[in-house]
């Protein structure tokens, strides 16, 4: 599998809010049997939304993966799981265990004025960083 560059594509102009949302009529309850599919068109505004462009091979094979997900979630939801009791840990389906939990108590020293000897600006305990978003 060859791994190809994607050219992030700019902030689209902004449009009119849409009347209805972008799944309109493929919202699914969670225990329906429906087969939810995505279209070329879904492919491409969720390309847009990451600022990807995708080459029309790319899209192509991004729809049949996002739909052999769909797939997979279809086949869970069709299993019956009334009366079967949440796992804590998966072994706990083949055998009994007993989680190994340690004392929550403190282990460690304090050494927070030791740590932060090196850094160039501390103020009440907490690391000073420049100001990164405007």
């Amino acid at each position: 599998m060859s791994i190809t560059k994607r050219r992030i594509i700019p902030d689209p102009p902004v449009k009119q809010a849409r009347s209805s949302p972008v799944w309109a009529g493929k919202h699914l309850p969670y225990n329906s049997f429906q087969t939810m599919s995505l279209t070329p068109q879904d492919i491409a505004r969720i390309a847009n939304l990451a600022r990807l462009e995708l080459k029309p091979e790319e899209s192509k094979r991004m729809l049949t993966q996002m739909n052999g997900f769909f797939g997979i979630v279809q086949a869970m939801q069709a299993v019956d799981t009334t009366g079967v009791e949440p796992l804590a840990h998966p072994v706990a389906a083949i055998q009994d265990i007993t989680l190994r939990l340690r004392p929550d108590v403190v282990s460690e020293p304090n050494q927070r004025d030791l740590n932060q000897q090196s850094a160039p600006a501390v103020e009440r305990g907490l690391f000073l960083v420049p100001k990164v978003i405007e």
